[in-house]
């Protein structure tokens, strides 16, 4: 039988087209603005040393979560960033599952 699933919430936003031009401290300082930060996770791609133009942030609250989707538009360096909630399981909720199989 598996182990209780923990029920650790993620509070985290998945972020796209984000320019070239920005660094992991920009993007970080500019969505602290609506609430604490847990993680910026920005990738970048070894081949090219760019990131790839996307990141995962977290918050610490579900009021962070909420400032960040409610603003209408998401823009920096003149560009329209895209913001949505991030749908993927959380760490804990994927190791539950493979524990589970």
């Amino acid at each position: 039988m598996a182990a209780p699933a923990t029920t650790k919430k993620a509070f985290e936003i998945f972020v796209s087209k984000i320019p070239w031009t920005l660094a992991s401290r920009e993007v970080k300082e500019y969505f602290a603005q609506f609430g604490q930060i847990k993680k910026c996770i920005l990738p970048f791609d070894k081949e090219t040393g760019f990131h790839r133009g996307f990141c995962r942030i977290g918050y610490i609250t579900e009021e962070g979560l909420h400032n960040a989707l409610q603003r209408e538009a998401h823009v920096i360096e003149g560009s329209r960033l895209e913001v949505k909630q991030d749908k993927r399981p959380s760490v804990d909720q994927r190791q539950n599952r493979e524990r589970d199989y």
